[in-house]
């Protein structure tokens, strides 16, 4: 069963429908409790990296999924800030992240942007996907998907990265190492696209 770890963040029921039109069993996960049932976890987010740590610390959830996580290696997909929390640390905060995956959040730098509106990075955006992953099933390089952030995730070892983007710079849009994979765009907003890589979570 996949499970939506509710901890105040993210857009929940727009994961439980994708999910319930698929016919894949689904739940959310607002306890500890809640956690115990899953096969998969979806760790979703929005907004700013130190009030995502500080909800998820808060939460009552944190210790159970890291068990779960990296010692039971249950898979888990980490979305927009669920993927920057992931990190060590952040130039959007202060507080320390997850530290699941080796690497740091990186704010954009403007001077490389050619845009009338630089930050956030927002609307539809390419990704160029590493076609061994099995997340990334059916993505070539024409696939879309929507993206919202001024933040982006510097992977400490390049193999980690299975997806990048470009927006001004060259950067990692999707992450796998073992059993934990993010993206930073909202497969939940993107229509077909997304709603085909929820699927390939799934199905791993």
């Amino acid at each position: 069963m996949i499970t939506i770890i509710d901890y105040g963040l993210g857009n929940i029921k727009s994961f439980v429908n994708l999910y319930e039109r698929l016919n894949i069993v689904v739940s959310v996960a607002k306890t500890a409790d809640d956690l115990k049932k899953a096969t998969k976890f979806i760790l979703p987010g929005v907004g700013a990296f130190d009030n995502a740590m500080s909800k998820l610390n808060n939460s009552g959830m944190r210790e159970a999924l890291e068990v779960l996580v990296l010692e039971d290696r249950l898979p888990i997909l980490g979305v927009c800030v669920g993927m920057q929390i992931l990190a060590h640390s952040s130039e959007e905060g202060v507080l320390p992240g997850l530290g699941w995956i080796d690497g740091t959040v990186k704010k954009f730098d403007t001077s490389f942007l050619k845009f009338k509106t630089l930050l956030p990075h927002m609307g539809w955006n390419t990704i160029h996907p590493d076609n061994c992953s099995p997340l990334l099933v059916g993505f070539n390089d024409d696939s879309l998907f929507y993206f919202l952030h001024s933040y982006y995730f510097q992977c400490n070892n390049k193999n980690d990265a299975i997806a990048t983007t470009e927006y001004g710079i060259i950067f990692t849009s999707a992450l796998n190492n073992n059993n934990i994979y993010a993206v930073q765009f909202h497969p939940e907003k993107s229509h077909q696209c997304g709603i085909q890589l929820l699927k390939n979570f799934a199905d791993l």
